[in-house]
């Protein structure tokens, strides 16, 4: 999974990222100068797999992993830093749109979210624009596939001249499908991240009006909304495990931002993990929520699923409640599951397969 991380210029997504990755900036001003983006990819926390590390006290942990992409802070009418490094953020699974709500003199968070909107619509347009061109150069030879294809970019196109993103336009999954090669930034999920001052940690959202704002923003086009505290977050990022933990908790802070974003983004796209044990390793293996069996065997290695027999299953908290799989089989709890089992979140599966 891979995020990409985008915002105002001193929105604070740098400091988020830092936060994210536990990796602190050399102070380098022209950091984002090059062709190089800020890229870290970060273990998915995961407390079950600690506990089965515990029983089966394997070589190895493998968790599920999230990259995290960060571009340089955007601009209005195309004059911030990030606004040339969006190319390099289309193949992300979704935007984390980090939004200031400190030091609010003027203007509104609101606001700022759709100076964010227009320049991603912008940047879309012209990816369109080329397409269409391309298409159109060769019309002669013109397959169906592309007379569908142009037909549904001119369609979006209409629509982001009136200001709307390509998400909001009710694109059916099949008009997604032709068109998702493109990598087009507005019709990616969106986690709202609203990062809020100090100050503001702890407070009812009653006493944080904006926040009630962006939240309903998110609601309207079905996207995630979190609230952090990015400079502390990074503070607290610094700490070793067990100072980070008594640090939180005086700080009333239940979560940290890793854990909201992990939580969000799998919420958003849909995903779901599985897991599976044994002496050499225990590992969280990431898929998509309704997945078949054989589609969780096809992650781990092509040869299981296509020589799928069955998945000796069992879900994780009743694995925890008896503390051995031999216990599960005196019980009757471990079952064999067929090629139409949908897997479940926390299911421990060991597929059986013809070689």
């Amino acid at each position: 999974m891979k995020l990409g991380i985008i915002g105002l210029t001193a929105s604070g997504k740098t400091t988020l990222f830092n936060s994210l990755s536990k990796a602190k900036e050399t102070g380098n001003k022209n950091i984002y100068s090059g062709k190089s983006l800020n890229v870290k990819t970060v273990p998915v926390p995961d407390e079950r797999l600690d506990k089965l590390e515990g029983i089966f006290n394997p070589k190895k942990k493998t968790p599920a992993y999230i990259e995290f992409v960060d571009i340089a802070g955007l601009e209005k009418n195309g004059k911030g830093a990030g606004n040339k490094f969006l190319v390099n953020i289309r193949e992300v699974d979704a935007l984390v749109h980090v939004v200031k709500c400190y030091d609010i003199l003027s203007g509104s968070p609101l606001k700022d979210i759709e100076t964010i909107d227009l320049e991603l619509i912008v940047s879309d347009l012209e990816s369109i624009e080329r397409r269409i061109n391309s298409i159109n150069r060769h019309k002669r030879v013109t397959s169906p596939r592309e007379k569908k294809e142009r037909e549904i970019l001119k369609k979006i196109s209409e629509g982001m001249e009136n200001g709307r993103a390509a998400r909001n336009m009710g694109l059916m999954p099949d008009e997604i499908k032709i068109i998702r090669s493109m990598g087009l930034l507005t019709l990616k999920p969106v986690i709202y991240c609203a990062n809020i001052a100090e100050d503001d940690m702890g407070k009812d959202e009653s006493e944080l009006p904006f926040l009630n704002g962006i939240r309903e923003y998110a609601q309207k086009e079905d996207s995630e909304f979190l609230a952090v505290c990015a400079g502390m977050e990074e503070e607290v990022s610094g700490l070793e495990p067990e100072d980070r933990e008594a640090f939180m908790k005086d700080l009333g802070i239940d979560e940290s931002a890793l854990d909201k974003l992990v939580k969000s983004s799998y919420r958003i796209l849909g995903l779901i993990s599985f897991l599976t044990v044994g002496p050499d390793e225990v590992r969280a293996w990431t898929i998509k929520r309704g997945d078949k069996a054989p589609a969780a065997a096809s992650i781990i290695h092509s040869d299981i699923e296509r020589g799928f027999i069955r998945a000796e299953t069992i879900s994780f908290d009743t694995f925890i409640g008896l503390g051995s799989f031999l216990k599960a089989k005196e019980k009757g709890l471990l079952r064999s599951e067929g090629k139409q089992y949908t897997v479940n979140d926390g299911d421990i599966m060991d597929f059986r397969f013809n070689v």
